[in-house]
């Protein structure tokens, strides 16, 4: 019998305590999966970076620690961890990032907005642009910034995708690396940001590349708060480069109160909504790689440490 740990805040052990049972007895594995086991005595580990667990010296003979959360900078760093990590790749989770995705782009390509807060009893006949004729690039071409990139092609938006080593998507002109940056940029309408956070990534947006895309252009982030230089944003924002801003994600959480992102006119938050890992889509994922483990098979979505991701 396998012994599995689930190291999470106390208040996700009841959301995924029956998922995770669940899965591990539709694949045919007896496990005691508890939240306090000895550790020398443990095989895997169900991981929040946020939890009580940042030594993982004591785990002689676990076997992978499998992260619940997409994103891993909280713990990729970490010197006593030098098991196998995996970051959490969820069906249920890339769907809710691309409806988010998806919706907003919609939202800011039809100018919702102007109809919404505009009952003023103005005949406004503005009428937008068909989805081919606006240029979107999906900055990051992960799991979730693939599938994000696919769903406004299939649209039928004009969509770049951009990635830091070379990607294929079918269907998206993808491009990398420095010169392939200020290609996607140059021009963009609308700009999503689906990046990890990595050294590479602070403050990749800034003045300088918010000033090649289209004026008036829309900016997406539901990646990492870190993506973007906020001063550089806030600027761009006031003098009409940017015309709207929709951010999901900051570089303090939750946003404090008397950020100016608050009251701009021109910034929507949204407080870190954008996709939720779901606890039985998760828990599938966590089994599978589980199940990999005991058949010796080579486990899903291991991070690159060299990468950050």
């Amino acid at each position: 019998m396998l012994n599995i740990l689930f190291a999470a805040r106390p208040a996700r052990w009841p959301d995924y305590e029956e998922p995770l049972r669940t899965a591990l007895s539709n694949a045919g594995i007896e496990a005691d999966l508890a939240t306090d086991i000895t550790p020398g005595e443990v095989d895997y580990i169900v991981y929040a970076p946020n939890s009580w667990l940042q030594d993982f010296a004591p785990y002689t003979r676990c076997k992978a620690v499998l992260s619940l959360w997409a994103g891993v900078e909280g713990i990729v760093g970490n010197t006593t961890l030098t098991l196998p990590l995996a970051r959490m790749v969820d069906h249920g989770l890339t769907q809710g990032m691309v409806e988010w995705v998806v919706g907003h782009t919609l939202r800011h390509h039809l100018g919702m907005d102007l109809h919404i807060h505009g009952q003023d009893g103005i005949w406004r006949d503005y009428a937008p642009p068909l989805a081919r004729d606006r240029k979107v690039s999906v900055l990051g071409l992960g799991a979730l910034g693939a599938a994000c990139a696919e769903a406004l092609r299939g649209l039928g938006f004009d969509v770049t995708g951009w990635s830091r080593s070379p990607k294929d998507v079918p269907g998206i002109r993808c491009l990398h690396g420095e010169e392939g940056l200020k290609e996607a940029l140059t021009g963009a309408e609308g700009l999503v940001l689906l990046l990890p956070a990595t050294p590479a990534t602070d403050n990749v947006i800034n003045a300088e590349r918010l000033a090649l895309v289209a004026p008036g252009a829309f900016v997406i982030n539901p990646g990492r708060g870190p993506l973007i230089d906020d001063a550089a944003l806030l600027g761009a924002l006031d003098t009409g480069q940017i015309g709207h801003a929709t951010l999901d994600v900051f570089r303090q959480e939750p946003l404090p109160k008397d950020h100016l992102y608050w009251a701009h006119p021109n910034v929507t938050v949204t407080p870190h909504i954008a996709s939720e890992t779901r606890p039985v889509t998760a828990s599938e994922v966590i089994v599978e790689n589980i199940r990999r483990g005991e058949a010796g098979e080579p486990f899903l979505h291991l991070v690159d440490r060299a990468q950050g991701y």
